[in-house]
């Protein structure tokens, strides 16, 4: 890895930790440098994962007030979130990289897609004061949206925002709780089959955590200055960008 390379990787992380801060999205750029530094498309969706956990585990500490209320009822949804992750992560180091290549351009628009469309996918709120477990269609979705978590994780957020609205009782803070506990329970099994498998890039995971970690904190600064729409802008720009350039690859 070039000092280049590690300059360019760290300003990912950090892009990343603010977007994910002020509107989402980091993974399109933490997934699309580590591509650009020649890094193998299935290596780089993992590691994106772990740089990405960081903020996962924080996002849920800031939401513990909320989450202590119902951790208990939640519980159902953490184990079919850790069952549907280790399928979507086995799947992944089931295939080669040529032929996850062909799939990343159709997943990055269809995740591009998901993620333009989140300010219409916010759940409206619902009758009742806990995040309850739901009904069998509610398990079901959840399942579903935990193997794409695992296999891909792009777009992840967004989707499972939008699954627990439709199937959840709460307000939308209590359903962004919930959906950040179980992207912790996604991505920490999505990590554990990674990491068994060798499919992490350490030295450019290392290289990016910290830079996370700072964009993290630059985002409220981001926030409170820069319109969410533009931050939402940039971050669908670069999930367009990447399918074409995957495109064009293949």
């Amino acid at each position: 890895m070039s000092v280049f390379d590690a300059i360019l990787l760290f300003l990912a992380g950090f892009l990343s930790g603010a977007a994910n801060a002020v509107a989402g999205g980091g993974t399109f750029i933490t997934f699309g440098a580590m591509t650009l530094v020649g890094v193998p498309p299935i290596v780089a969706n993992a590691t994106s994962s772990v740089t990405q956990f960081p903020g996962y585990i924080t996002s849920t500490l800031a939401y513990w007030t909320d989450i202590r209320h119902f951790w208990r009822g939640a519980l159902l949804l953490c184990l079919i979130s850790a069952a549907g992750a280790l399928a979507g992560a086995f799947i992944l180091l089931a295939l080669s990289n040529p032929s996850f290549r062909v799939m990343v351009p159709w997943l990055l628009l269809g995740a591009t897609a998901l993620f333009a469309a989140g300010p219409w996918l916010k759940p409206a709120p619902k009758p009742g004061h806990e995040a309850a477990v739901g009904s069998l269609a509610g398990l079901l979705a959840q399942f579903v949206t935990s193997i794409y978590g695992g296999f891909f994780g792009a777009g992840m957020g967004v989707m499972m925002l939008a699954t627990l609205g439709l199937t959840q009782a709460g307000d939308y803070h209590r359903l962004n709780a919930l959906k950040n506990m179980l992207a912790v329970v996604v991505a920490a099994v999505a990590i554990v089959v990674f990491v068994s498998g060798g499919v992490v890039a350490w030295p450019q995971a290392i290289v990016m955590i910290p830079g996370g970690a700072l964009g993290g904190y630059a985002g409220v600064w981001i926030a409170r200055r820069v319109p969410q729409n533009v931050v939402r802008g940039f971050v669908v720009a670069v999930g367009l960008f990447l399918a074409f350039y995957y495109f064009g690859k293949g």
